[in-house]
């Protein structure tokens, strides 16, 4: 652990000029560049061809979040603009009961312009469903870098989902340096998206189309769901030098019962769609691997933090640490695992689960770049530098690649 810890982040750095960011998404979504990486080789191709460059009867894992419109202004009496961004439910902190609940509920929050909020409430008023409604924002408490806010509206037949849809905002990466478009609420999703709850698209998925999904099929590759909602975090620098005194974001993570099954048959092996399926698959093993020594543990105790791959004495198979997680939900009743990650993989990182990988190309010097260049086994500076001079585009809106070590 000691190595991985004495990274510096300074030698993730590249020269990403600002014309090769991606404002937008290209017109057809299956059409982006594809890099295949296949043990140490470099080609490219076009997404649509993705299916082709699979094994036949693999397991392919995708997420299923889908970006809320997560981004709200308030006008002050005086004039001033107040913008609330939703990071987190806190009551109810279940995001499904969060999306169905009426009248009242509270997030945690980051609040822009925060200086004009001294006290009192905001307050704005709009139609739903052809109705009058009025929303009213109070800030009950601070914690941390964020504030606990409660929304309160008088209209006891919608919904926070509908709030939402009516005045909120999708919130796109601010790297991009532009406002938010009404284009931006179908290509900013994934076409599998189901589960409310992320700030930011798991954007390995934006190539997938019917298409594609329907040749994965043909393709012999079976395809299964997990659910990580993206946090704000993700966009979060790394600010100081040794990525030891960086602290990695919490995020919540579902699976289910079959989705735990189907992965036991693939003898726990997976191709991940895009980072944040990484982040949950291999989160899995530590679960099951702290249950394997305490059956009797809670789904919250079962929150992987962020050191906690290099201290584990990672002493049982893939296989076992999934099987003790079927037999934790079996125990309890239910179907569903519920938890969180806060994980950081970075090089020295062994990877339990993931043996393929489809993404996007990262910023310089983030977590997601030490991700990618422990699955490359350091490599990844190669990758970049070919796709640099071979015209890809970059980050959320751009191409993709296909990485096999």
């Amino acid at each position: 652990m000691m190595e991985t810890k004495r990274i510096h982040i300074s030698d993730y750095n590249y020269a990403l000029p600002d014309e090769r960011i991606a404002k937008f998404p290209i017109g057809t979504r299956d059409h982006s560049k594809l890099l295949i990486y296949r043990h140490g080789g470099i080609e490219e191709d076009v997404f649509y061809n993705l299916p082709g460059y699979l094994p036949a009867g693999a397991l392919m894992i995708f997420n299923n979040t889908r970006v809320i419109q997560a981004r709200m202004h308030f006008r002050k009496t005086t004039g001033a603009l107040i913008e609330i961004f939703l990071l987190e439910p806190v009551a109810p902190a279940d995001y499904e009961q969060m999306f169905q609940t009426t009248g009242q509920c509270s997030w945690l929050c980051l609040v822009g312009n925060l200086k004009k909020w001294k006290e009192g409430l905001l307050s704005r008023t709009f139609d739903v469903k052809g109705r009058q409604l009025t929303l009213t924002a109070a800030r009950i408490s601070e914690e941390k870098t964020s504030h606990r806010i409660e929304f309160r509206w008088d209209n006891p037949d919608v919904s926070f989902a509908e709030i939402l849809d009516a005045v909120g905002e999708l919130p796109i990466p601010p790297y991009l340096n532009r406002e938010t478009q009404e284009s931006d609420k179908q290509t900013y999703q994934t076409v599998y998206s189901k589960i409310k709850g992320s700030v930011a698209a798991p954007t390995a998925g934006l190539h997938f189309t019917d298409s594609v999904l329907s040749s994965l099929d043909t393709a012999g590759i079976e395809r299964d769901e997990i659910t990580l909602h993206v946090g704000a975090g993700t966009f979060k620098p790394v600010k100081c030098d040794a990525i030891v005194d960086h602290e990695m974001h919490t995020e919540y993570i579902s699976v289910h019962r079959s989705t735990l099954e189907r992965l036991i048959r693939h003898d726990s092996c997976a191709i991940a769609v895009g980072t944040t399926s990484v982040r949950t698959l291999e989160s899995l093993y530590y679960m099951g691997l702290r249950l394997h020594h305490n059956p009797d543990l809670t789904e919250e105790q079962l929150h992987v933090s962020q050191w906690e791959p290099y201290e584990a004495d990672a002493s049982i198979s893939p296989v076992e640490a999934l099987q003790a997680i079927v037999d934790f939900l079996d125990r309890n009743g239910v179907n569903t695992l519920h938890s969180s990650t806060q994980i950081m993989i970075a090089p020295g990182y062994q990877y339990k689960i993931v043996k393929m990988l489809v993404t996007n190309f990262h910023q310089p010097q983030s977590t997601l770049l030490l991700l990618v260049s422990a699955f490359v086994r350091g490599d990844w500076r190669r990758i970049y530098d070919y796709a640099l001079a071979h015209d890809f585009r970059f980050l959320s809106y751009g191409d993709s690649s296909l990485l096999i070590p």
